[in-house]
């Protein structure tokens, strides 16, 4: 089953002194922020959402770029490392080296003991951490947010399991045992109520990959129900309890494994996927396609809402996109877009990647993917923890070393430091009075100063892009070309909004160049383009001027259906697809027909609930007589296997009567 589990190994790591002096931090493109604000900077650091953004109290845009550091989910009950490594030095190093927030994954059996008063003294090496003699595991935990204040950290915690665990988060949803759904509520509360004031703690990660498939229960669902496996509800439920106390706490909710696909329910058995898929598959809380349909609801706090997916690479798992030749746009396309990024795109609400990264320099897909997500979250501004710090995740390594002291600073300074939040090459936290890296740091900036222009900052905006001329425009796609924006420093990117009839605009791509083949189009639709420009120091510009695009009818000119394609399965020199035909239109049909054109190298070679003709390389597909009647909303399905790559056709068209 196309079902990624992923078991994070724990290995020992070996013992050694090595002194670090952080690298000079280099600019990398920030997300779009206003210009420096001549207040006075907020007293409180607390963070909220704009649309997909988050910002601070007083509206300036922020970016979260992070890594995650486990150990107080596990049986240790404390961060791991400390047996070699001394708390203080890591923490700073982290800060020096341009990581503004720390992902910490607890489980929710410490939270109820931390509860309960039943702490312990944990194993730590206290010649190396003197300080921490004599402390017990909460006592470590309060001292460690001292000193992320000391350096201009903030803090994310994470509840990765129910019971204390290596292994934890293997089990798929978020209670287990003696851990109730209640009693995950309550630790929530409990860990809420005792942080409330301490505005190092900003966030909190509901559940860490709820996951699981419909014959391997229990299992985590997202609907509208109330029922115990719903995560969508318990996310949501958890983060109201948890907003009833502290307001100002980002609440984020992660996906989930499988979700139905049209026409399926939660019901529907989980056959194979390799001959008749019913669900759409991803990474444990990588699938966050119910969002569309079933949003979360945190009431009045609703401006506090992050959704959060993980994202990993073949060196994980082999994915099926990663059995075929894929590239950041195809995995845009094929992944990103349909299972999370949409959300982002539509302004639904801000995305952070609570999960990402691995080994690197032993596969060259691995390095191509985790560089092909590293670029699209620098282009899109998409917050991130990376996976991880600890060397002993058995299937990611880390960005220690065995050591716990030294730093690989191969993959930190090609994959991670590009990422990073920086601006005019100085790393920017997210505390408005403490510079990243403390008061002292000369690599870090703090949030006031990159807002007040103190810093010599690039405050002018770069110029409007020409008005995009359409070429190529077919029923389902249009090529979009427009005049490069100019900047005093230089424009890093453009973004491609689109606007549907006379709806709002949104943002549909971001892109490095001056060209966008805008796809999934409708037939016999008015579409209205614009283009603005942005620089590296996140100024964005005024958009360019629109141009309106009308669609041609469909082959047949009949309209009222639209297809939608998809891949199923792949192997070395083909695929198997499928196309869902859905009546757009308020009346039923009695036939429809599906058409396009081979992309070059593809060929159909068989297909089932439909009926085939080819001529010069386009396929038409028409109905078989048991499904070419659809009620307005009703969905049918047809699958094919072809040879060659499964690239997505640019013009595929459907038509009904």
């Amino acid at each position: 089953m196309p079902v990624r589990p992923r078991m994070r190994g724990v290995v020992v790591a070996a013992c050694a002194a090595v002194a670090l002096t952080a690298p000079a931090a280099v600019a990398a493109a920030a997300p779009d922020a206003p210009a420096p604000a001549a207040a006075a900077a907020p007293a409180t650091d607390w963070l909220h959402t704009d649309g997909n953004k988050i910002v601070d109290e007083a509206g300036n845009q922020v970016w979260l770029t992070g890594v995650n550091w486990f150990g107080f989910n596990a049986s240790e009950r404390v961060f791991h490392g400390l047996w070699s490594a001394n708390l203080k030095t890591v923490t700073r190093q982290m800060a020096e080296r341009g990581i503004n927030i720390v992902r910490v994954p607890i489980s929710t059996q410490l939270l109820l003991e931390w509860k309960a008063g039943q702490t312990v003294v944990p194993n730590v090496n206290t010649y190396v951490n003197p300080e921490l003699t004599g402390m017990n595991n909460l006592q470590v935990f309060d001292h460690w947010l001292q000193l992320c204040e000391q350096y201009g950290l903030k803090v994310m915690l994470d509840v990765h399991s129910a019971e204390a665990d290596n292994s934890g988060h293997v089990y798929p949803v978020w209670w287990k045992g003696t851990i109730t759904p209640e009693l995950f509520y309550q630790g929530w509360e409990w860990v809420t109520t005792r942080y409330r004031n301490n505005d190092t703690i900003v966030a909190m990660d509901v559940k860490n990959e709820p996951h699981g498939t419909p014959n391997q229960p229990p299992r985590a669902k997202w609907d509208a129900s109330t029922d115990q496996d719903n995560f969508k509800h318990a996310c949501e439920t958890a983060g109201r309890r948890m907003l009833a106390i502290n307001p100002n706490l980002l609440i984020l909710c992660e996906g989930i494994e499988v979700y139905p696909r049209p026409g399926e329910t939660w019901n529907s058995p989980n056959t194979d996927p390799d001959l008749s898929p019913n669900y759409f598959y991803n990474w444990w809380g990588g699938n966050l396609r119910g969002v569309a349909d079933h949003p979360v609801n945190l009431g009045a706090h609703q401006d506090q809402l992050v959704y959060s997916p993980h994202d990993y690479g073949p060196l994980v798992y082999e994915q099926p996109w990663f059995q075929k030749d894929f590239d950041k746009e195809s995995l845009i396309n094929d992944v990103w877009r349909p299972n999370w990024l949409y959300i982002h795109e539509n302004g639904t609400a801000p995305l952070l990647v609570g999960e990402w990264g691995g080994r690197l320099g032993q596969d060259a897909r691995q390095d191509k993917w985790m560089g092909a997500l590293r670029d699209m979250m620098k282009e899109y501004g998409i917050h991130h923890t990376f996976w991880c710090l600890n060397p002993n995740s058995g299937d990611t390594g880390g960005l220690l070393r065995d050591d716990w002291t030294s730093w690989d600073e191969t993959k930190y300074n090609q994959i991670l430091k590009p990422a990073l939040w920086q601006h005019n090459g100085k790393f920017v936290g997210l505390d408005h009075q403490v510079r990243l890296g403390g008061a002292g740091s000369t690599t870090g900036l703090s949030l006031a100063e990159r807002y007040s222009g103190g810093d010599g900052g690039d405050t002018v905006a770069p110029t409007a892009p020409g008005q995009p001329a359409a070429s190529d425009v077919t029923a389902t796609a249009a090529t979009l070309t427009w005049a490069a924006a100019t900047d005093n420093v230089g424009v890093t990117g453009y973004e491609v909004l689109r606007a549907t009839g006379s709806g709002p605009a949104t943002v549909v791509a971001t892109v490095a160049g001056t060209t966008y083949r805008a796809t999934g189009l409708t037939a016999e639709s008015t579409y209205t383009f614009t283009v603005r420009a942005r620089d590296a120091a996140g100024n964005v510009s005024p958009p360019s001027a629109g141009r309106t695009v009308t669609t041609p009818p469909g082959d047949g000119g009949g309209g009222g259906c639209t297809a939608t394609w998809s891949v199923a399965n792949s192997w070395q020199g083909g695929y198997q697809g499928q196309v869902t035909v859905t009546n757009t239109g308020t009346s039923p049909t009695t036939s429809w027909r599906v058409t396009w054109t081979n992309p070059s190298g593809s060929s159909v070679a068989s297909l089932w609930n439909g009926r085939l003709t080819t001529s010069g390389g386009r396929n038409t597909v028409t109905n078989e007589p048991y499904n070419g009647a659809l009620a307005a909303g009703a969905s049918t399905t047809f699958g094919f296997t072809a040879s060659g790559p499964s690239t997505a056709p640019t013009d595929l068209a459907c038509s009904a009567s």
